[in-house]
Formats: C-alpha cells, sequence, structure tokens
C-alpha cells in the first residue's frame, strides 16, 4: 500500500484510480473477522441481509423464525477479551410475539431506500408489511396470493414507491406505500416468481426470475415485458468502454470523411423522392435487410421467444451490476450466468463449478467496483471475478447452508447470514509488513543468543 501512496504523492496515479487500487487490495484480504461479531438473536436460518442504503451504518436481518432485527455495525455496544472484541447486539427485533408480527419465515427484508425510517418484510405467511423503524409498528400491510420468496424497492426512483414482491403465484406485483393498494401486477411467468431485482439504470425496469427458468425484463409504465433472456443467444467477450467505442467512433467518421473527400466528384447521384414532398421515406413498416440485428418476428415465433429460459431450472438470484450494464443470474441448474443488458445475450463467461441450493432464493452481493461477485455456494461463500469467471477467494465459516450475503461499500466488510442462525462478518485482514518481520527476526535471534 506504501508504494500506491507514494505514486499517488508524486501525481503517477489518479485519485479515483489509487481508491479503486485501495479498494480491490482490501477486498482481496478479507478474512473472518476477529474483532467484530454480530450478535444474532435468530432462533432460525438467517434468509436476508441488507445494510442501509444512506449511512452505511444499520445492519437488517430477516430469518426462518419470523423475525428480523436492526444492528449498528458502526457502534458496538459490547466489548470482550480486553476490548478487543467488539460485540454488535440488535437495537430491536420484531418477532411473533408481536401483535402484528408475521407468523411464519420472513423471507425478505429490505430498508426503505431514501432513509431508514421504514423498512420491509416479506413472509410465508403471505404478507408483506411495512414497519415503522422508531415505534417498531406496522404501517402498512399487503395481503399475498401465495409465500413472498423476495421483495425489492428501486434506489434510484424519484417517482413512485413501489415495492416489487415475487410470490408462489405467477404474477409479480406492485405494491404502492403511498396509497397502501396494489399499483398493478405483471404477468408472464409460468410458475412461481423466486427473485426480483430493480435495475440499476433506470427506476422503471423491473427484473424477475421464475421457477420456469425465464428472466424477464419490465417497464412498469407499460404492458407486458419487454424482453426474454434465451440463453442460446450468446456473444462472447466483454463490451468495450464507452469512451472507447465513442473514440473508435470518431476515428471512423474521420476516415470516411476524408475518404469522401478524396472522392470529390464520384460522388452517386440521389434517386428522386417519389413521394413528392422532398422529404426521405420513413422505414416505419419495411422489412430490414438481411443481417440487421434486430429482425421483425413472425407473429407466430412470438410464442417461441415468449417461452425463452435463461436456465435450466428455476431461478434463484439476480444481481445488476452498479453501472446497470450487466446483469448476473443464478440457478438451480448449479449455473452463474452473465448477461450484456444492451444485447440481452449471454456473454458466456465460464464461471467455475460451483453447487448451489435448489429448494429457495439466494443473496447475491457485488463489490462496489462490479469486479467481485460473492456467491451462496451451500456452506461456503466463494468469489468470482466477473469478467473471467475465476474463484479468487473461499469463504469458510459456516456450519451450515448459506443463504444470503451483503457487500457493504462504505467498509468493505461482508455480511453473511445461513442456515445455522449465525451473521458472520468478514473483514480485510491488516497485512504484516516487512519492517514487522524483519524486527520479529532480530528479536528471536537476540533472545536465542
Amino acid at each position: 500500500m506504501w508504494k500506491e501512496i507514494g505514486d499517488r504523492e508524486m501525481g503517477k496515479i489518479r485519485p479515483n484510480s489509487f481508491s479503486s487500487q485501495i479498494k480491490s487490495n482490501r477486498i482481496s484480504n478479507l478474512q473472518l473477522s476477529n474483532n467484530k461479531d454480530i450478535v444474532s438473536p435468530h432462533r432460525g436460518s438467517v434468509n436476508s441481509l441488507q445494510v442501509d442504503l444512506t449511512e452505511g451504518r444499520y445492519l437488517l436481518s430477516g430469518a426462518s423464525d419470523a423475525s428480523a432485527a436492526v444492528y449498528d455495525v458502526q457502534r458496538a455496544t459490547d466489548y470482550e477479551g480486553n476490548g478487543l472484541i467488539a460485540k454488535h447486539k440488535c437495537l430491536f427485533s420484531v418477532d411473533k410475539q408481536h401483535e402484528k408480527g408475521h407468523k411464519y419465515a420472513v423471507s425478505s427484508a429490505i430498508w426503505y431506500p431514501v432513509d431508514t425510517g421504514l423498512f420491509v418484510t416479506g413472509s410465508y405467511d403471505h404478507y408483506v408489511k411495512v414497519w415503522d423503524t422508531n415505534t417498531t409498528q406496522v404501517v402498512m400491510s399487503f395481503k399475498m396470493p401465495g409465500k413472498v420468496y423476495r421483495t425489492a424497492m428501486s434506489p434510484l426512483a424519484t417517482s413512485h414507491m413501489l415495492i416489487a414482491a415475487g410470490t408462489e403465484d405467477v404474477q409479480v406485483r406492485l405494491c404502492d406505500i403511498a396509497s397502501g393498494a396494489f399499483a398493478h401486477t405483471l404477468s408472464g411467468h409460468r410458475d412461481g416468481v423466486m427473485t426480483v431485482e430493480w435495475s440499476t439504470s433506470s427506476e422503471w425496469v423491473l427484473i424477475t426470475g421464475g421457477c420456469d427458468g425465464a428472466i424477464r425484463f419490465w417497464d412498469i409504465r407499460l404492458a407486458g415485458c419487454f424482453l426474454v433472456l434465451d440463453q442460446s443467444q450468446s456473444q462472447l467477450g466483454r463490451r468495450p468502454p464507452v469512451l472507447a467505442r465513442s473514440a473508435a467512433n470518431k476515428v471512423n467518421v474521420s476516415k470516411s470523411l476524408s475518404a469522401g473527400q478524396n472522392s470529390l466528384g464520384k460522388r452517386a447521384p440521389q434517386k428522386k423522392v417519389v413521394n413528392g414532398h422532398g422529404m426521405k421515406q420513413s422505414t416505419i413498416g419495411r422489412m430490414p435487410t438481411k443481417g440487421s440485428a434486430r429482425q421483425r418476428l413472425h407473429p407466430g415465433m412470438l410464442s417461441i421467444q415468449d417461452r425463452a429460459t435463461a436456465h435450466y431450472g428455476a431461478v434463484t438470484g439476480l444481481k445488476v451490476t452498479d453501472d446497470g450494464m450487466y446483469l448476473l443470474s443464478a440457478g438451480s441448474d448449479s449455473r452463474i450466468k452473465l448477461w450484456d443488458l444492451e444485447s440481452g445475450y449471454n456473454t458466456l463467461v465460464n464461471f467455475e463449478v460451483v453447487r448451489l441450493q435448489t429448494s429457495k432464493a439466494i443473496q447475491l452481493a457485488i463489490s462496489q467496483d462490479s469486479a467481485q461477485v460473492f456467491v451462496p455456494c451451500m456452506t461456503v461463500v466463494k468469489a468470482f471475478d466477473v469478467w473471467s469467471g475465476k474463484m479468487s477467494l473461499t469463504f469458510r465459516g459456516h456450519y451450515e447452508s448459506v443463504n444470503c450475503c451483503w457487500f457493504s461499500s462504505q467498509d468493505q466488510e461482508l455480511y453473511t447470514g445461513g442456515n445455522d442462525r449465525q451473521i458472520l462478518v468478514w473483514s480485510p485482514c491488516q497485512p504484516i509488513t516487512d519492517d514487522t518481520d524483519a524486527g520479529r527476526t532480530k528479536d528471536e535471534d537476540n533472545w536465542s543468543d
């Protein structure tokens, strides 16, 4: 790290590059924390974790014992081991003993994106409930047609306050906090909806993954989904950055201009316009030429496209990169796939062989620079390089299957929860410097003499 600091002082590294290097180094040194402990009050498996998006301070968890709890991960409630181990006990919890608490397992617990005054829970008792954090009371409740698998709210939304709920019913329902009613339903899946995720580039785009193996994209302002991902459509490699593409386009434009200047006088004559208005005819209604990117489908093929699948099994996890350009999906077929959202194609990144849960949804996490994805793989959590698919880290600490994980970009810490009822903290370790090693060797030699 001292080399990077020196390069930054000399101006060899830009501030953004310096920050990203430090963060990537911290992520590569993640290990089970020895000085931070989350004291879980849950008596069942931990199904959901999320740190609030405003302060990055409060951790919310939901468990299968029908309880939800909130912890302060910045300020410890107690210390042990001569002050070396910080104990973070829950600030409060709500369970089935609460007069309006859930009766069955809490499958999803999320913060209201704007502030920490509200949080939302979804449960197998067919209810989605909105809680007031200060009074720990239910301020709104939505009755669903079946078990609630996952809930989500858009972190970008400024025009709506909608909760997307995926249930064992085939329809996705949008719950409006402002009115206390359902805004509308999204129909298209042929089986239960296991996971839902909002786009990180548009507040109107919702992504859903179902037990039918389909991943659908919805514009909530329009009727019907506008995209269904098909695993048979693929493209190799990653798209070049926007700056590189714009530079390439400028080069092409300049070449075409120079070619046009060299061929003065050889310009092809323009065809006369037949509509008599001196304007080009619109291309709307024409059949696209052969080899075009998007050809018009015959109406009989629409049903074939609509039945496309992204996984050979249920889609159990979704995560959009921070720039909104790529989507990571996990399925019960024990496959992880990276999708290019501009083209809707599978990028064919070969993630190493993993073993994923098949009975319930899993919660993926991604680093701030979208370079690493953290995936619960049975009793361990594995970190993969997003662009190459190679496994970089394996986190072993849980005694039973891991269900959820959340990466805190503020502290570069990873939180994981599993069936062993534990919430573990993975923090960057402090590497031993060369000076420390030299001093230790010198002391050992002096003592031995």
